[in-house]
């Protein structure tokens, strides 16, 4: 909110006004104490845990109650009912009573110690606020994923009612358990350093590097919205933010210089979604995954790194060789930026990530080095006069504000995931259903790993990408190392696709953005998003195969795993988009994307014998024979 500027937000699909009324002076404060309260905590150490999550979720409640209205007035202000003031009373009731009882809630002795009536109407209570506030801010699906999975302990398994309720609420497996944790310790620093770096000029600071570095190639509008989004996925872990900072500048210039809309629009989507796992700043799954397997952050950062190349490869390869199949250029000189006035006046504001960078390779913790960065951002943006010109004193309270607000999803995402990993914990529902997925692929590992990444879609359809991970480790990934996947390529599987679901329709959310941006057909865009995306979708197949790709293993097998992994992604995006040297012909198409395959797929020098034969066939028939489109030319 500036100054007493009218605050809007998002439910749903329509655009709520808040205005100037109580509720919209107070949201700010909250939202500033929320990000102050985490920076504090960073700085001077976390209290014990169950206070430190459950004053957490406090904060993310109280401003998703406020927010996101229950009513809404035909002139667009909110209204506040007493059905608002419920659930902020069950919410208050039940943090209340764990912040004024928390000696009783440490010293009882769970499933043997019996609840007390106030400990059953506030776990209740609890459960159903977490639910209502998880629907609010991000859809029905997760909240009846949780509600299915308790009735499975309920009514299936026969669990008591009450010992539900002790995991749930009095104890740190359930609503307060560790992917809360998760969303306390780290996503809130990293987001609100995001936030931070935005409103101190980074986000141009992409968008000009990037027109500098490709703006002129084929295509250049395409390729600056892959390089940017993979630049802004560096502060941001969101595809739908991504695309909306950037698809208003790249998409009417992938328009403009020819391309087409639904093209531009699978573009964009595709580009923003691979911000989730470009170091070093990925989407909140990756500090959730830190936290199951017990390894730092860096550790994290450095499996994914390959596997983002490769991604941002695939993207960029289909942008290029769409581009020179239909014969587009790239910007006029005059509105390109140049590389190394973009660098003077504006490469100051990459220090903020260069330390982030440097703090955790020094061996410190991931947030207290995200609080350095984000300390670091105004201070760096003073340094010029390009960009200190910028800056006004309320662009503090502000970028703290947003933060705040953009971690609300994922705060009640990892809220509610945890009454589900609850549920499956009191139930051994996950032993059952590793059991099970054994069983239906019939020890086969490429079929466990196919219906997995089936599931992780079908999942991100209805959620975001942080609960459709841990769902699919308390039941996928138990059974894909069983098979025998090393457990971080088993992990990095489900999150990867867990991510691909953003571009994969009916419900592909970054392509609802993009679309709409672009103004095109949804289901066009979509299915371009896929097909951009194609390459992408094979790579996680990949490290599963080739754990070198994760840079597991000796330095020659990550050289020529990473060497051999590209060049196949590169040959599979010429493939499908039917252009290499020059315009492909039906046959040459399927030899480009068999020797893809063969490279990408079948470790060792094998496959990529295949894979360079066919490679070696196509570019010496493209040599000899004529050019398709010059000959079928009327």
């Amino acid at each position: 909110m500036k100054g007493n500027a009218v605050l809007f937000f998002r439910q749903g699909g329509d655009v709520v006004m808040i205005g100037r009324t109580l509720i919209g002076r107070i949201v700010a404060p909250i939202g500033v104490a929320m990000a102050l309260y985490h920076m504090w905590v960073i700085a001077m150490g976390p209290p014990e845990a169950l206070i430190f999550r459950g004053i957490h979720l406090s904060f993310a409640l109280a401003l998703i109650y406020l927010l996101y209205p229950f009513v809404v007035q035909t002139d667009g202000r909110r209204r506040f009912i007493w059905l608002d003031a419920l659930f902020v009373a069950g919410g208050a009731l039940a943090l209340g009573h764990l912040f004024l009882d928390y000696d009783y809630f440490i010293n009882r002795i769970i499933y043997i110690d019996d609840l007390k009536p106030l400990d059953v109407v506030a776990a209740v209570a609890l459960v159903i606020v977490v639910l209502y506030a998880t629907r609010r801010v991000i859809g029905w699906a997760l909240p009846i994923t949780a509600l299915v999975f308790m009735g499975h302990a309920l009514f299936v398994t026969q669990v008591d009612p009450l010992t539900l309720l002790d995991q749930l609420y009095m104890t740190t497996e359930g609503v307060f358990g560790s992917t809360l944790a998760v969303s306390a310790a780290y996503v809130t620093i990293f987001v609100v350093f995001g936030s931070v770096m935005e409103r101190t000029g980074t986000g141009k600071l992409f968008m000009d590097f990037a027109l500098a570095l490709t703006g002129r190639q084929a295509g250049g509008p395409g390729k600056v919205s892959v390089v940017s989004s993979s630049l802004f996925g560096t502060i941001s872990g969101s595809a739908v933010a991504n695309v909306m900072v950037d698809g208003p500048i790249t998409i009417p210039l992938m328009k403009r210089t020819g391309f087409s809309k639904h093209f531009a629009a699978g573009v964009e989507a595709v580009a923003s979604t691979g911000g989730q796992i470009m170091p070093p700043i990925m989407g909140a799954a990756a500090f959730v995954m830190a936290e199951f397997l017990q390894v730092s952050y860096l550790q994290v950062v450095t499996w994914a790194l390959i596997p983002s190349v490769l991604y941002y490869v695939a993207c960029f390869g289909a942008v290029h060789f769409e581009a020179k199949r239909q014969g587009l250029l790239g910007l006029p000189a005059h509105e390109v930026p140049r590389l190394l006035i973009v660098l003077r006046e504006r490469g100051h504001l990459f220090i903020p990530v260069a330390i982030i960078l440097g703090g955790m390779m020094a061996g410190y913790s991931a947030p207290l080095c995200a609080l350095a960065g984000t300390l670091a951002c105004f201070p760096v943006a003073c340094l010029r006069t390009s960009t200190r010109q910028e800056l006004r004193w309320n662009l503090i309270p502000e970028s703290l504000e947003d933060g705040a607000r953009n971690t609300l999803a994922v705060a009640l995402a990892c809220a509610c995931a945890g009454l589900v990993i609850g549920s499956i914990t009191l139930t051994g529902l996950g032993i059952s259903f590793t059991n099970w997925l054994v069983g239906l692929s019939q020890n086969s590992l490429l079929l466990a790993l196919v219906l997995t990444a089936v599931a992780g879609i079908i999942l991100g359809m209805g959620m975001p990408t942080t609960p459709a991970y841990i769902v699919m480790v308390s039941l996928m990934v138990p059974a894909i190392m069983k098979l025998g996947v090393m457990e971080p390529a088993a992990h990095m599987f489900a999150f990867y696709f867990a991510i691909l679901s953003a571009i994969t329709p009916p419900v592909a959310l970054a392509v609802y953005a993009a679309a709409s941006l672009a103004k095109a057909d949804l289901w066009k865009s979509g299915l371009a998003a896929v097909k951009i995306g194609a390459a992408g979708f094979i790579v996680p197949f990949m490290f599963v195969f080739q754990p070198a790709l994760l840079m597991i293993g000796d330095w020659p097998d990550i050289i020529h795993a990473t060497v051999s992994a590209c060049i196949g992604i590169a040959m599979l995006a010429a493939g499908l988009h039917g252009f290499f040297r020059f315009h492909l012909r039906q046959y040459e198409r399927a030899m480009l994307i068999a020797g893809a395959l063969a490279m990408t797929l079948v470790p060792g020098w094998i496959g990529d014998a295949v894979g360079i034969t066919l490679l070696v066939l196509v570019l010496v028939g493209q040599k000899l024979l004529p050019n398709p489109a010059v000959t079928t030319a009327p």
